[in-house]
């Protein structure tokens, strides 16, 4: 069989996380909340919310350019393409401040990525490249809402 494409692979894999064997999805957002925690250190608070929604907005992109490359090797939502987990935990980053909020982040994506409540598995059953990043991104939505709601509730 055929290789797939390399540009596509690496993007759809996370750079390689999801070709990690237990738990590809996890490897994927793990990573994902790492990359970030750097931008922690390096920026200010501003500029890591910027870059976080630039990411978001670019490898949501990238990510169903990538996939729908990818589909014909793979499947229609392959294991190893975690790119859509990575936008998603990017998602609740956008408000997190400092490590213990991003843990929070990464285990509320989390949460609702593998449970998949309140129609973001209605979603998953979509067919198409960009319905494998919608449902991961309607999950990275909802763990914004909570974990904002958690900021706001730790602050009082």
């Amino acid at each position: 069989m055929e290789k797939p494409p390399i540009i596509p692979t690496i993007i759809g894999t996370g750079f390689g996380a999801g070709f990690w064997p237990w738990g590809p999805g996890t490897a994927g957002s793990v990573l994902a909340t790492l990359l970030w925690l750097g931008g922690l250190s390096l920026t200010g608070p501003t500029e890591l919310c910027l870059l976080t929604a630039l990411c978001i907005v670019v490898f949501t992109a990238l990510g169903t350019w990538a996939t729908k490359l990818l589909q014909p090797y793979w499947g229609d939502d392959p294991s190893r393409v975690v790119v859509d987990e990575m936008v998603g935990v990017w998602t609740p980053l956008l408000i997190a401040a400092n490590w213990q909020q991003a843990l929070m982040a990464l285990v509320l994506f989390r949460f609702f990525d593998i449970v998949k409540p309140l129609g973001i598995r209605s979603l998953d059953k979509r067919k198409g490249a960009f319905w494998v990043m919608a449902d991961d991104l309607l999950a990275g939505i909802y763990s914004l809402i909570v974990l904002y709601l958690i900021i706001l509730l730790w602050e009082k």
